[in-house]
């Protein structure tokens, strides 16, 4: 029987969450400080329940990368990859490294956005990224929009599924650490929360 194991990326692989590490690396640090009102109101937002995480996230993705190329775009993401390198938990690498079987698929099931987590995936030997995924118009220019749900908590089980819907035909080990790896955990055969150091 195949087994599949699916990392969570942030907070799990990772010591900073990447979508805030992506803007310092994408856009520099100093355009990122000027921004701490923007962020600020968005964080106060989400604490007052105005708004959603959801929304929350796209809005933010929108006020910094609309408008950019998907080509400019996804060469920071390649980049990106060494900045991963520098979050990463200690005990990350040796975790995936220790699924690498035969009969082995390893993904990341992530909210983060898919074209920052894939190159650095592919780096490390990672079968399947499933993540957040961004929307482009036809002169392949970014709208700002996400053209996936944000994938956290029910998504993540749903994404898993589409790839993979013969649940029976396959073992399930999960690794999280939040609330929004919760469906995930308690849909796998073994799941782990925070147990990656």
């Amino acid at each position: 029987m195949k087994t599949i194991v699916a990392f969570d990326f942030d907070g799990t692989l990772t010591k900073k969450d990447s979508f805030i590490e992506f803007i310092k690396f994408s856009k520099g640090k100093a355009i990122f400080f000027l921004n701490l009102p923007f962020l600020f109101f968005i964080w106060m937002s989400i604490q007052l329940k105005i708004i959603n995480i959801d929304i929350a996230k796209e809005r933010m993705f929108n006020h910094f990368f609309k408008g950019m190329s998907l080509r400019e775009f996804n060469i920071k993401c390649e980049s990106f990859s060494s900045v991963i390198d520098k979050v990463l938990k200690k005990e990350a690498i040796k975790t995936i490294n220790g699924f690498k079987k035969p009969n082995y698929k390893i993904m990341i099931v992530s909210a983060s956005i898919e074209n920052w987590i894939q190159p650095w995936a592919s780096k490390k030997g990672i079968d399947i990224v499933i993540a957040t995924k961004i929307e482009r118009n036809n002169q392949n220019i970014l709208t700002g929009r996400f053209n996936s749900k944000n994938c956290k908590g029910e998504e993540k089980v749903h994404r898993i599924l589409e790839m993979f819907p013969n649940r029976e035909s396959y073992k399930l080990i999960s690794f999280g650490n939040s609330i929004g790896d919760k469906e995930l955990i308690e849909f796998s055969n073994k799941g782990y929360m925070n147990s990656i150091k």
